[in-house]
């Protein structure tokens, strides 16, 4: 077997025909877009390059035949963050070959040892944790747009080369049609109807203030989990809902405040895999023009919840209850909606689980985020629990 770091235009091409072949039977699985994915190892468009690095490679057989691909990176803002030097890997692709993976992981392992890392996390992204995060291993059904999906044979891969649970994860799907429970229907009145708040979907004519309350929620909400926080700048989430304009409702994007003052935030997208399945991964005109069309039929029937905040201030007063509310008002004005996929919950966030819970959201998905510390001799230890000892 031959490693091969991606470095030509025949290596990209390679590099993004490697899911081609190995899903080419497996009817739940969505290709991305290939300028989606290469866009993230491109430092002119992803700006984790600006304080970080990645390389990539494929896996051939010895007939030449290609079997997999990995990618490994440094986020220097997060790596110090933890009781090893940390960095990532992900995009792992593979035959079902304990040898190959190991070929792949240890490739991975030495880019990131050479570089003074001690451990890393996979599969994981060079960007967003909400994009590409995690191993599925439970609940292989249709994946959702940016959200991760592999065969379940990639667990016994993982595990056999010595990674460890660093955290799990759950995938919540919410029946849109379903009342809401009656508790949390009573809760949320309440909320909605205190003078003191109010509730927004974003506007594209209010754009720029909606963007900075946006921010700075973001910024007070997320900061609570230190090892894999980052600053949001606005003109990161402005650059990124430009480009999700073609599928963007505004009724999706929701921001609470609090006598003025934002307080909580919601972000959803109609889930555009519902399209691109049909796409293949390529956006060339014919593409395009299937794509308008599709849109226009409403294919797509299914949200994807990319993410929910509330600064820890106003945590625990239903203002969570409250968005929810107002989204099942939007759903009921366009019932072509069925479902709603919420993006993963780690198990280190307790207080996010038990809000879906409430809402009666079903756990359908999971996942593990893995790590795997170089000295095999070094003391493991996962994630925190809130309550739990560490």
């Amino acid at each position: 077997m031959t490693v091969t770091e991606v470095s030509s235009r025949q290596d990209r091409e390679a590099f993004l025909a490697v899911p081609r072949l190995l899903y080419r039977d497996d009817n739940a699985w969505v290709c991305p877009l290939d300028k989606e994915i290469e866009s993230i190892f491109d430092p002119q468009k992803n700006v984790y390059f600006k304080h970080g690095e990645a390389s990539r490679w494929v896996l051939h057989d010895e007939e030449g035949k290609l079997i997999g691909r990995v990618a490994a990176f440094i986020d220097l803002n997060t790596c110090d963050k933890y009781d090893q030097r940390t960095g990532g890997m992900g995009f792992f692709e593979c035959i079902h070959k304990q040898e190959a993976a190991k070929l792949l992981f240890d490739t991975a392992r030495d880019w990131l040892k050479e570089r003074g890392m001690e451990a890393m996390d996979g599969p994981i992204n060079f960007g967003e944790t909400d994009k590409y995060w995690g191993l599925l291993v439970d609940g292989f059904t249709h994946p959702s747009y940016e959200i991760a999906y592999n065969p379940p044979y990639y667990q016994e891969l993982f595990e056999g080369y010595g990674f460890q649970t660093y955290f799990k994860q759950e995938g919540f799907h919410l029946d849109v049609s379903e009342p809401l429970p009656p508790r949390f229907e009573r809760i949320a009145e309440r909320v909605a109807s205190n003078p003191d708040y109010s509730f927004e979907h974003f506007r594209w004519k209010e754009a720029d203030r909606y963007m900075q309350d946006f921010v700075s929620v973001f910024n007070v909400a997320w900061a609570s989990f230190k090892e894999n926080f980052e600053p949001l700048e606005v003109s990161y989430i402005k650059k990124t809902l430009l480009k999700a304009k073609a599928i963007i409702d505004e009724e999706f994007i929701w921001i609470a405040y609090v006598k003025g003052e934002p307080v909580a935030i919601y972000l959803m997208y109609p889930d555009v895999n519902l399209i691109l399945k049909q796409l293949n991964g390529r956006l060339h005109l014919l593409a395009k023009l299937k794509f308008l069309y599709l849109k226009q039929r409403k294919t797509m029937t299914r949200a994807r919840g990319v993410l929910m905040g509330v600064i820890p201030a106003y945590q625990n007063r239903g203002i969570e209850a409250g968005i929810i509310l107002n989204l099942v008002r939007v759903f009921k004005r366009k019932p072509h909606y069925k479902e709603i996929e919420f993006s993963w919950v780690g198990d280190f966030n307790p207080k996010m689980r038990k809000i879906f819970i409430s809402v009666g959201c079903k756990s359908v998905k999971h996942y593990i985020t893995y790590r795997y510390l170089f000295d095999r001799n070094a003391e493991f230890r996962r994630y925190p629990i809130p309550g739990e000892n560490e």
